[in-house]
């Protein structure tokens, strides 16, 4: 398993740009998880991959095809870049720009999404250490952040605190 640090994830989707670039495309992604724990906030040095999202104007089959190709050339597996959090979105996002690249955009959701996911996650001791970071850039009362990140919490879903 490849560890993703700073320097990879920036190279790969800027590479990913470039290609979408040369094809006229232009690929738009809501980035979570660690990669935006690596690429933010520096709370650490890598991660496992980039879980994202494609927006409505992207085509997922072209990032899926462009990714593969990411993957080829720096022998990664296939699944570096991979839209398996979907099933874990609760709540509407709002866009925040992390990334921007010709031919690549990549935002994340808010803070308290962002929190609200990693509470439901709670896999290991990385997944609370994030849960900190995040919960220290959130400003404002404790109902109110609560509040906030409630309404991005999976309904029936267990939450670790």
């Amino acid at each position: 398993m490849t560890l993703l640090g700073r320097n990879e994830i920036v190279g790969a989707l800027t590479r990913l740009g470039e290609l979408a670039a040369a094809e006229g495309q232009a690929i738009e992604l809501l980035a979570f998880g660690g990669s935006v724990m690596v690429l933010e906030f520096d709370a650490r040095p890598s991660t496992r991959d980039v879980d994202a999202i494609t927006l409505a104007s992207t085509d997922p089959n072209v990032v899926r095809r462009l990714a593969n190709i990411v993957a080829s050339e720096r022998n990664w597996a296939n699944d570096w870049l991979n839209d398996a959090v979907k099933g874990f979105l609760a709540g509407p996002a709002t866009l925040n720009l992390l990334f921007k690249s010709p031919g690549i955009t990549v935002s994340r959701p808010s803070l308290e999404q962002l929190l609200a996911m990693k509470l439901c996650a709670c896999r290991d001791d990385v997944d609370v250490s994030d849960a900190r970071r995040l919960l220290a850039a959130i400003s404002g009362r404790h109902d109110e952040v609560w509040t906030a990140v409630t309404q991005h919490l999976q309904p029936g879903g267990s939450v670790c605190i």
